[in-house]
This record gives structure tokens, sequence and C-alpha cells, in this order.
């Protein structure tokens, strides 16, 4: 009962301009779902959850440091998602941590044997943290890919928080780059995209006038 989250999420995905109007025109089905070996939380479609400010900045630090095996950026824009989180693997919830902890024992014993070493999170010239989370996305993957063979049923979409950037004051638990982040397996979980309105026109915006 407590396996599948009985909610929808509002998911932002920066990406091309270009990107975007292919698939809200509908020229383009779906966003495609990212198979990077670094990717955090393993293959699938990535969004921000609830912050367009975020993907913005995705999009524009691509912009400014595009990724060999990623497509060029260059016009940011965010294109906004309707997404039903499904039976996922939430890593804001403690039962999933053996999950984890099990999918990281299944990728010990496949490397034990061989004489190359496993995956490692790496940093990454100009940015603060382990950017680069190689052993992460094989522990995920492994999850996933076990459970296929198992014939067990599949996670639709995979979920966790994340701290990073700079603190916000001396001290503070709190970084100016905090954030949720989903990824998307089961294509079917977008139940729609949208396009989303700038992000001045919410947070920052005046309240409305009162009713007379």
């Amino acid at each position: 009962m407590h396996s599948s989250l009985p909610t929808f999420i509002l998911g932002f995905h920066g990406c091309d301009e270009s990107v975007a109007e292919a698939v809200l025109s509908g020229n383009v089905r779906d966003l495609s779902p990212s198979v990077n070996s670094y990717d955090w939380l393993g293959s699938g479609v990535y969004f921000w959850e609830n912050s367009f400010a975020r993907a913005m900045e995705y999009a524009q630090l691509r912009k400014q440091r595009p990724a060999k095996k990623n497509r060029l950026i260059e016009k940011p824009a965010v294109i906004g998602a309707i997404v039903d989180l499904g039976y996922c693997l939430d890593l804001l919830d403690s039962k999933y941590f053996g999950v984890i902890r099990e999918g990281h024992r299944l990728l010990e014993d496949f490397f034990g044997p061989l004489s190359v070493p496993m995956p490692a999170n790496q940093s990454h010239s100009g940015e603060t943290g382990l950017i680069l989370r190689y052993l992460d996305c094989a522990v995920i993957n492994t999850v996933h890919r076990t459970r296929a063979e198992e014939h067990v049923a599949p996670f639709d979409t995979v979920r966790a928080a994340f701290i990073e950037g700079e603190p916000l004051f001396r001290g503070s638990s709190f970084h100016d780059k905090n954030h949720i982040q989903v990824c998307v397996r089961n294509l079917k979980c977008i139940r729609g995209y949208f396009r989303p309105r700038p992000e001045d026109e919410s947070a920052d915006a005046a309240p409305p006038p009162s009713m007379p």
C-alpha cells in the first residue's frame, strides 16, 4: 500500500529551446532518457522537483560548459512536466536504503573477480562536490537490472534530495543549490508537458489586491 506514491509532482527539465518546443508541439513524444555513466540517479529522464530556477540554472551552465556526450545548448529553456511518481525508489524514505545497500553489494560481487576497480564518484573541474556520480549511477542501475532479471516489479521513478552548493551563511546546513531530483524510467508516468511561466512571476510577485 505504501510502495506507490499517490501523488503528482511538477518537474522542470532544463534543455535547449529547440528540444522544449519539439516536445510541446507534439513533434517529439517525450524527452530522451539520459544514459550517462555518471548520472546521479541512474538512467532515465531527469527533472528538478518544483524548481524552475534550478532547471534554468542547469541549462545555462550546460551552455557555458557543454559536455562532450550531451547535446549542445544554444538557447537555454525549461519545459515543465506533470509526473506521477508511481512505484518510486524514494530515497527520502528510509525503507529503501536497504535496496540501495543490496545494489552496492551486488555490484561489489560483480567487480570482485575482475581486475578493474569499482566505479567511484568524482569531482569535476570548476565544480564543488562529487559531480560525476559513477558509483551511485552503477549501484542504482544494478538495482534496476537485478529486478528485471528476477522478474520483480520495476521502479517507475527514482527520487532523492541533494545537498549542493555553498552554505547560505557561516555554519549553515542550508546550501544554495539544495534540491530534490526525480529520474523517470517509465515514460508513461509523465502525464503531460507544459510551458512554465517565468520564475519571476511566481515567488517574487506582489500579492494580488484584496477583494472589496
